[in-house]
């Protein structure tokens, strides 16, 4: 009985100790700004929960964090917390091209966690989210605790061939728009729009109808962004991105990484798996029936999986 009541008092005091150690963190559920090179970005806190922060690094570019609001799921056991890049969602659009570059925007994840003050944290990079990730975690950042790429470019000549055999895929009716808008210099035209919708429904998002987060999310990318660092379309990349490849660097990541993609994902399994086999002790994760937005496919299965990747690394 005794021992019984110490054992409960020590659990008590871990807990509280616990508690305080994220309190002291300021990780209680808020939202506001952070003043970064070139202006301020917005950010979100969701829950309050013991466990490591999970920082989320959304995709576009030019993109806003709101399509990856179904990870708020995971708040019951720990912060997630969410930011617009700059230029994006509801931080300051200085539209500043000096500004649109990998290396600023790796400064500002910097910068986000500083202000945050995230001493230690899970980082999770979708789409251009992971190849900030990646050249995040080239710097050597201290109290990274693991790193999950969700559905990730590392290299942006292997995206272009993938999506070029996606599209083959498709009615010979979306493949002549999509070459004949293309090859004339007409991706702003309503028969390109509906093509590229098209695509969208069938290697992005699955999950008929699209629901309103995710309607409102994607018609607030940033085409400025998008256009400057990436191009004019999922098969064309004229930006600063177009030579990315981070595929030799993939073997210096030595933290606990996760590698997640759908079944139907743009960013293809094969070319997932490939990556994941570049980073020693990776694991890899490929959701049924769901395409590029995973989290949104099939939250449910999605959030699960990374439920038990971040409690076991937690745990270690």
């Amino acid at each position: 009985m005794k021992l019984s009541r110490t054992i409960s008092l020590a659990a008590g005091i871990v807990m509280a100790l616990t508690m305080l150690a994220c309190q002291s963190r300021g990780l209680r559920p808020a939202e506001g700004y952070v003043d970064v090179a070139g202006g301020r970005v917005w950010y979100s806190i969701v829950g309050s929960g013991t466990r490591t922060p999970l920082l989320v690094l959304h995709g576009g570019p030019g993109a806003p964090s709101s399509y990856l609001r179904p990870l708020a799921a995971l708040a019951d056991e720990r912060p997630v917390i969410f930011y617009d890049q700059l230029d994006c969602g509801k931080s300051d659009h200085p539209t500043d091209t000096t500004l649109w570059r990998t290396e600023r925007f790796v400064e500002e994840l910097a910068q986000v966690r500083e202000a945050l003050g995230l001493e230690e944290v899970h980082l999770l990079g979708h789409s251009w989210g992971t190849m900030l990730a990646m050249d995040y975690m080239l710097t050597q950042p201290k109290g990274v605790k693991s790193l999950i790429m969700a559905s990730p470019c590392m290299s942006v000549a292997r995206w272009i061939r993938d999506a070029d055999s996606l599209l083959t895929t498709l009615p010979d009716s979306i493949q002549n728009i999509v070459k004949k808008s293309e090859s004339e210099g007409t991706t702003d035209s309503p028969e390109y729009q509906g093509a590229m919708l098209y695509y969208y429904k069938q290697f992005v998002a699955r999950k008929q109808p699209w629901s309103p987060d995710l309607v409102t999310g994607l018609s607030q990318i940033n085409p400025a962004v998008y256009g400057y660092m990436w191009g004019p379309s999922e098969f064309k990349c004229t930006g600063t991105l177009r030579d990315y490849d981070r595929t030799d660097k993939l073997n210096t990541i030595k933290v606990p990484t996760l590698f997640t993609a759908g079944q139907f994902d743009e960013a293809t399994p094969q070319t997932v798996k490939y990556y994941q086999s570049l980073v020693p002790g990776s694991e890899l994760a490929i959701l049924p029936n769901c395409a590029h937005l995973t989290m949104y496919d099939d939250s449910s299965a999605y959030n699960g999986i990374l439920r038990e990747f971040l409690n076991r690394v937690d745990a270690k």
